[in-house]
């Protein structure tokens, strides 16, 4: 599967391009903003492509043209005011989806945040808006007609992945490592039992592979 990941900088998206690499099923191409995140990609070895989430539309189908799927592991990082998070982690991820739906990548995974269907679980948040804007993105994309999984993952960590979790429609609270999270995706990518779903994601006692087969 031709793999499009959004997020490559981030640290889940660091992990992700790093088991796209190694993967022999799944080849990849990383949307980055600027020339020195290409030229940093490339001597690794990683194809990319220049892009702006706060671009068009046709900008960013430009970028994922002749993927099959699309990861969507982005965001405006915890330094950012509400407008950007307004900007990426919403408007961006749904013109992602339509540039998708534009050039026929019909797979879409989504790296959420836990509870992020769930409006009474952040009502106080001090994060709300960041919130806010994964519950509607989530929410575009399960009507957007892709064949998509939504991944919620907990409160990240950047311990070494222990390689088991916890999946479920519903979870509480929890955390995980970003390596896990990253594992945990890639996995999805072709796993028929994710398709059209959305799960909450945490460290738990469930190998990966046999959680996804079994969820």
């Amino acid at each position: 599967m031709k793999v499009l990941l959004i997020g490559a900088n981030g640290h889940v998206g660091k992990h992700i391009v790093r088991l796209l690499q190694e993967s022999d099923k799944h080849s990849l191409k990383a949307m980055v903003r600027e020339e020195k995140q290409a030229e940093v990609l490339s001597q690794s070895g990683v194809e990319s492509v220049i892009a702006n989430l706060e671009g068009s539309v046709d900008e960013i189908a430009g970028a994922i043209a002749g993927s099959d799927a699309v990861i969507f592991s982005a965001g405006s990082g915890g330094s950012t005011g509400a407008d950007k998070t307004l900007l990426v982690d919403l408007d961006g991820a749904v013109k992602a989806m339509e540039a998708a739906t534009k050039v026929g990548a019909t797979r879409f995974i989504m790296v959420s945040a836990l509870q992020a269907h769930n409006r009474n679980s952040w009502a106080d948040s001090q994060i709300k808006p960041y919130m806010i804007a994964k519950h509607y993105a989530d929410r575009m994309l399960e009507a957007s007609g892709l064949n998509y999984t939504i991944l919620r993952p907990g409160g990240l960590l950047n311990d070494p992945s222990v390689g088991k979790i916890s999946l479920a429609s519903n979870l509480a609270k929890g955390t995980i490592s970003r390596e896990d999270v990253a594992r945990t995706v890639v996995a999805s990518l072709d796993e028929e039992n994710t398709f059209t779903r959305s799960f909450d994601l945490i460290s738990g006692d469930t190998p990966i592979v046999d959680a996804l087969k079994n969820v």
